[in-house]
């Protein structure tokens, strides 16, 4: 990695490929485990990547492993204005906005796994580095 990380987070695919044990992100995240950097999912994160085959023992264990940031009113409301701010809006970018404002708030230098590069960089605004999954 060029520079330090502090903090890793993980978007809902990035969860999801966690979970079915992808190969490419576990050896990732044990990567992030070895240097000592946190790992971090926002609670609405844990909703979007249930569905009926999801192994539920697992996705307990990742959780028991990563720190877990709750939606607040606080939070919602700054996710609320990266949309104003960003001319984005809508159900399409509302989730992404809440993950976009929790991985601003995080102790950075700070690395986002994500599905979605191009809505994730224009409302992190350059200030989380983003890596595709």
């Amino acid at each position: 990695m060029s520079s330090p990380l502090n903090t890793v987070v993980l978007d809902s695919e990035g969860l999801s490929a966690w979970i079915a044990q992808d190969r490419k992100i576990t050896s990732k995240i044990q990567v992030f485990y070895e240097n000592g950097i946190g790992l971090v999912v926002g609670a609405n994160t844990i909703v979007e990547v249930i569905h009926a085959g999801v192994n539920l023992p697992r996705l307990q264990w990742l959780l028991s492993r990563v720190k877990v940031e709750p939606v607040t009113e606080q939070s919602a409301k700054a996710a609320a204005r990266l949309l104003k701010d960003t001319g984005l809006h809508g159900h399409k970018y509302a989730i992404d906005a809440i993950v976009a404002e929790m991985a601003l708030r995080q102790p950075g230098p700070v690395l986002m796994l994500t599905s979605d590069l191009d809505d994730m960089a224009r409302l992190c605004g350059g200030r989380v580095r983003l890596m595709g999954i």
